[in-house]
């Protein structure tokens, strides 16, 4: 049986980025993943905001997050689809806008407040009706499918395999981890690394392994044909997730992801709207904070109008376009920064998850990891150090603010 260097878990943006760079590196690498079409990239809005660094880690980040992207179709031989495109953050007439300015001004690039008149000039599909005004900003976008498919290309045309089965347990003998477990056989590898999303807590967990990991259940509507044509991305200025988030992963509630199921919070939504350049749609999402990893129990055709409904308001251009409701599972940690690196305790296991604002951030921390990994750089400004798993032995930190 061979031995890889490296088995990369999960196929979402994480694992595809890091296989890849893995692979960069010369190193063998296997590459696996369960096919699930409801991940959480596969349902991503795409976008990357370059512009919500609010510290010197998350300003760097999105620096270095921007420039890769600028190159990456060149660098893959693929297209992402990478476009910058005007990012409309909306309020409602009830909203006093310049009480939001405070809000902006702490991100690295403020967005700037403009009128509903404003608004509607950069995007005409809007209706003034109950349109306060907006705050905007230049916003990167890709798509997030194409993207996927790009990064395992050059994967294995750099030759690194791939493989679609479900990871059932890790193979551990003594404190190490030597390779995986799927339902016909196993796999040995010299480090393996969790890169599974949603999914990364509970396989760690059947293997007497606890990380700070946390996730909410992400609904959101995709209508694949849509005639109207949007020129910005629509999200709401007054955003609810992030506060959630900051209860649901406090050290008050961590004992609750251990039982369950349990709901830590209250249902939100946040409306907002994306285009891709094939005139898909998407919009969304409600987020609901339950620590068990199916979708139920929800009623679908409610949330589905609740969404619609919300998003209708601005623009009623979509108010007929046929779609339909998906669920995906989005994580997070206590602080806004991935968890990364090794696991305390056993050997030859790693950890790659819990991007609050993927494809801002995470293609240069893969790149920098894999190059870690391997010695063939060090971590100089202490950047990878910042996210290691161990962090949170000691008193937790406030969350980092970052937009999607």
């Amino acid at each position: 049986m061979d031995t890889f260097d490296w088995i990369v878990i999960g196929n979402g943006l994480a694992g595809a980025a890091l296989s890849y760079e893995l692979v960069c590196q010369g190193l063998s690498v296997l590459l696996v993943d369960d096919g699930n079409p409801d991940s959480a990239t596969r349902c991503s809005y795409g976008g990357i905001a370059y512009w919500s660094g609010t510290n010197p880690i998350t300003q760097t980040l999105c620096d270095l997050g921007i420039e890769r992207h600028r190159q990456l179709s060149e660098e893959l031989g693929a297209t992402t689809e990478f476009r910058e495109l005007d990012l409309l953050l909306t309020f409602g007439v009830e909203v006093d806008g310049t009480s939001l300015v405070e809000q902006y001004d702490k991100f690295e690039i403020a967005p700037q407040l403009i009128s509903a008149t404003e608004a509607k000039g950069l995007e005409p599909q809007l209706t003034m009706a109950n349109l306060g005004g907006a705050f905007t900003v230049k916003h990167g976008h890709v798509n997030p499918i194409k993207t996927l498919s790009a990064l395992n290309q050059a994967f294995r045309r750099l030759g690194g395999q791939q493989m679609m089965a479900t990871v059932t347990g890790l193979v551990t003998i003594k404190n190490k981890v030597t390779g995986i477990l799927t339902a016909t056989q196993a796999y040995a590898a010299s480090n393996i690394v969790v890169a599974a999303g949603g999914y990364s807590r509970q396989l760690l967990r059947s293997n007497n392994l606890r990380v700070p990991l946390y996730h909410t259940h992400a609904e959101m509507v995709t209508l694949p044909k849509v005639d109207a044509h949007l020129q910005t991305l629509i999200m709401p200025a007054v955003a609810q997730r992030f506060t959630a988030e900051h209860t649901a992963s406090s050290a008050n509630t961590d004992h609750l992801w251990e039982g369950g199921p349990h709901e830590i919070a209250s249902p939100i939504l946040d409306s907002g709207v994306v285009q891709f350049l094939d005139g898909t749609t998407y919009i969304g999402q409600i987020s609901r904070f339950r620590t068990d990893l199916a979708p139920n129990p929800v009623d679908v055709a409610t949330s589905e109008a609740d969404m619609r409904q919300a998003i209708t308001e601005q623009l009623p251009c979509l108010a007929h376009a046929p779609g339909q409701w998906r669920h995906s599972l989005v994580t997070f940690s206590r602080d806004g920064l991935p968890l990364l690196g090794p696991l305390p305790g056993v050997d030859g296991l790693h950890i790659f998850a819990g991007f609050t604002s993927p494809f801002a951030m995470l293609l240069p921390i893969a790149q920098r990891f894999a190059r870690w990994v391997c010695r063939s750089s060090h971590d100089s400004d202490g950047l990878l150090d910042k996210m290691q798993v161990t962090r949170f032995s000691q008193a937790s930190t406030p969350k980092t603010p970052i937009a999607n």
